[in-house]
């Protein structure tokens, strides 16, 4: 199916975007973003090894040249925190892309919108192509659009907790007023999750837990290749409306 996502100007070919926290070593990492299809792979700048290539680090796995490493600003709490890896991973000549993150609390791991906004009007002017992960508020994610967010990154529940999304009516307005890409970042647990992300019509889905957390990585990974196509591929299809009663399937006009 020829539907690629074209953000500021980059082509991507999937999307299904995956994180590389939690596996128990780099190879599984590898080979869980290879089952996974994706061709985006997002890296916490403060968390991973990646700016120093002297010792051993998660590109010698992940071939840049095969993958566009999206660096993250996971851990940052503060604003200056988040302006400073960006600049880093940049610096290090990583990328000019970001998936900006600016923690407001540390039990719950949900956004400081304040400084999240405010961190994106700097970046952006600084060059940077962000990618805000905000919640799932449709009036915050309208400002972060202003502010010069590339594309806008709502959570669908809290970091790792797997619910799903838990509100596809503040989603469904997001994606109403969108006039840049609707990401799902967070709180997907299964394929089933992400295809119904994709049926609401967010043009893409970025998880790691889901996969690095299942009882086989490699193989979850491959479901939610799937079910991120099968997703999109419903979407664009249009579904029937829903109905309180029953339709005959096969017509009755003109039978004896």
């Amino acid at each position: 199916m020829e539907d690629t996502l074209v953000i500021k100007g980059i082509e991507f070919r999937s999307r299904l975007w995956v994180g590389t926290g939690k596996y128990r070593d780099f190879d599984e990492t590898r080979r869980a973003i290879e089952a996974s299809g994706a061709d985006v792979v997002t890296v916490a700048v403060r968390r991973t090894n990646i700016t120093d290539r002297k010792s051993e680090n998660l590109l010698d796995f992940i071939d840049p040249k095969k993958y566009k490493i999206l660096p993250n600003t996971a851990g940052c709490y503060t604003v200056e925190d988040a302006l400073r890896y960006s600049r880093l991973a940049r610096e290090a000549g990583v990328s000019d892309l970001i998936k900006l993150e600016v923690i407001g609390d540390e039990k719950t791991l949900f956004p400081d919108t304040i400084g999240l906004l405010k961190a994106t009007e700097i970046l952006a002017r600084e060059g940077f192509i962000v990618f805000p992960y905000t919640n799932d508020d449709p009036i915050m994610a309208r400002r972060l659009v202003d502010a010069g967010a590339a594309a806008v990154m709502p959570l669908a529940a809290p970091i790792g907790s797997g619910l799903g999304i838990r509100n596809p009516y503040n989603m469904k307005i997001i994606l109403e007023q969108a006039t840049v890409p609707i990401i799902v970042d967070a709180g997907v647990g299964t394929a089933s999750d992400v295809a119904i992300a994709m049926e609401l019509g967010c043009d893409a889905v970025l998880l790691n837990t889901a996969i690095a957390g299942a009882k086989d990585p490699i193989a979850m990974a491959e479901a939610m290749k799937y079910g991120v196509m099968a997703g999109r591929l419903a979407y664009k299809a249009g579904r029937i409306g829903r109905k309180l009663y029953a339709t005959a399937s096969s017509p009755i006009e003109g039978m004896l």
